[in-house]
């Protein structure tokens, strides 16, 4: 977000112009919601402990064929590269330039590992676009 140009606090905020944030000021994943995405495959049930599990109503809502499909894409695409999909998402996030940071949250020490680990890969161009095709609506 930036300032308006004229500085007036009544004016408030406008959106960066590539892109406009959703709410609480949180940039989405590429064109949709967030899926899982280290997870057992198509018509697995949620694990236990995920929030898709606890919120029966959001996997009903975000687990759609076209949302799997462009997951097992996105998943193909790190494993070609080496990467996980948690690396993918943060190197991502980190790409654009609107995001000044990754916040994650991490609940046991393997997770904070790999969140740090997850920012060492920087996208080219030509990854962010073919990331942008495979998400194209």
């Amino acid at each position: 977000m930036t300032l308006d140009q004229t500085g007036d606090a009544e004016a408030g905020f406008r959106p960066h112009p590539q892109q406009t944030l959703p709410r609480a000021g949180r940039p989405s994943p590429p064109r949709g919601p967030v899926l899982p995405t280290e997870k057992p495959g198509r018509g697995a049930p949620a694990p236990a402990d995920t929030r898709f599990a606890k919120a029966p109503a959001l996997k009903d809502r975000y687990v759609t064929p076209r949302n799997e499909d462009i997951v097992e894409k996105l998943q193909a695409f790190a494993q070609a590269r080496g990467h996980t999909m948690l690396e993918l998402a943060f190197s991502w996030l980190a790409a654009r330039p609107q995001v000044s940071s990754v916040i994650a949250g991490a609940t046991r020490v393997e997770q904070v590992e790999q969140n740090v680990k997850a920012i060492g890969w920087s996208l080219s161009a030509d990854e962010i676009a073919e990331i942008d095709q495979i998400t194209k609506r």
